[in-house]
């Protein structure tokens, strides 16, 4: 079985409850021994799998197959070309430099629920928003490198795993689905 699921904002990619405050998995529904492949951090929403069997583990997270995660990331600032350039030839974090990926600016906003609570606002500085296609999955990744680059994140909303695309599953946050057969063949782009 593979559940695709839209993760709200502040919850966990976890079942278990380590601290009373913190929203987890377990309050979703979801069937028994399912459990999330991979993660979006708490801070993070969107489209986020699950299943009770190992093989979508491996054929979703190992590395060498580069499977493709797209995410929409609304950043403090106006993205400079630059900005974008340094993105799509990799940056050098702390402990590591990342792959080239795919990186664009988004010219209109895109349409996502609003997120409860919103991001801040603030009156004097611009928000812009780009898309990044990535096919590797380090803690925080994206929030670093959009950092790095000067243009921290404010939200960040994973749309796509591979072919398969949170807009046309039709989940508002907190919903989730089974996946048919033709969907499971979308996320092997």
């Amino acid at each position: 079985m593979l559940l695709a699921f839209h993760k709200p904002f502040d919850v966990l990619s976890q079942f278990t409850q380590e601290h009373p405050s913190h929203r987890t998995l377990a309050e979703f529904g979801f069937p028994p021994r399912v459990y999330a492949i991979g993660r979006l951090d708490r801070d993070s929403e969107g489209l986020l799998l699950l299943s009770d069997e190992a093989k979508w583990n491996d054929r979703l997270l190992n590395p060498r197959h580069a499977h493709p995660r797209s995410y929409h990331a609304q950043v403090e600032g106006e993205i400079s070309d630059e900005a974008l350039r340094k993105l799509r030839s990799g940056v050098d974090l702390k402990e590591f430099r990342t792959l080239p990926c795919q990186a664009r600016r988004l010219e209109a906003e895109p349409v996502h629920p609003p997120r409860n609570p919103p991001i801040r606002f603030r009156k004097n500085i611009p928000t812009s928003w780009l898309e990044l296609t990535l096919t590797e999955g380090k803690n925080r990744q994206v929030r670093r490198m959009t950092a790095t680059v000067g243009f921290p994140t404010l939200r960040l909303v994973r749309v796509s795993i591979g072919g398969l695309k949170l807009v046309d599953l039709g989940l508002e946050p907190g919903q989730w689905r089974e996946l048919n057969r033709e969907q499971q063949l979308a996320l092997d782009v």
